[in-house]
């Protein structure tokens, strides 16, 4: 995995495979924290789950981490702390939803992890990080991580 950093202060990470991305995840999760939003975004299949799955077992999640495209949303316990896991990818925007939908799961308590955050725009307040994927070519992906607030001492 190279790595570089960007004018903006955003860090931009070539990942070869799988456990790569995996071990990025791992990374970001050390500096987070309970209430902390973290924002994916990139193309079907470019690496958001996995990332996410890399995260998850640094927290502490045992349980299998597969993307809650068709229920929406996943929660996790058993680690340091809760952990919720979106994926808002059938949703063009969440004006005709319940406005409750996403109680559950950004809570204070916990870490959310929001795939395809666009439809939620407006109301995913304030993420600690962004994530950007995109595909380099069939096996690499460039990754951009950029956090919206300091992030915390690891």
């Amino acid at each position: 995995m190279s790595a570089e950093e960007t004018q903006a202060g955003a860090e931009i990470v070539e990942s070869g495979s799988a456990e790569e991305t995996e071990a990025l995840g791992a990374r970001i999760a050390e500096r987070l924290g309970p209430g902390d939003v973290v924002l994916l975004s990139g193309d079907l299949g470019a690496g958001k789950t996995t990332l996410i799955r890399g995260a998850c077992r640094a927290l502490g999640v045992t349980a299998p981490v597969t993307s809650p495209t068709f229920t929406i949303g996943q929660r996790y316990g058993g680690g340091r702390f809760p952990v919720s896991h979106l994926d808002l990818y059938r949703l063009e925007s969440l004006e005709d939803e319940d406005p409750a939908l996403l109680d559950d799961y950004l809570r204070p308590d916990a870490v959310a992890f929001v795939e395809w955050p666009g439809a939620g725009e407006g109301r995913l307040d304030r993420p600690a990080v962004e994530v950007r994927l995109a595909h380099v070519d069939e096996q690499r992906r460039r990754i951009e991580v950029q956090w919206e607030s300091a992030p915390r001492a690891a």
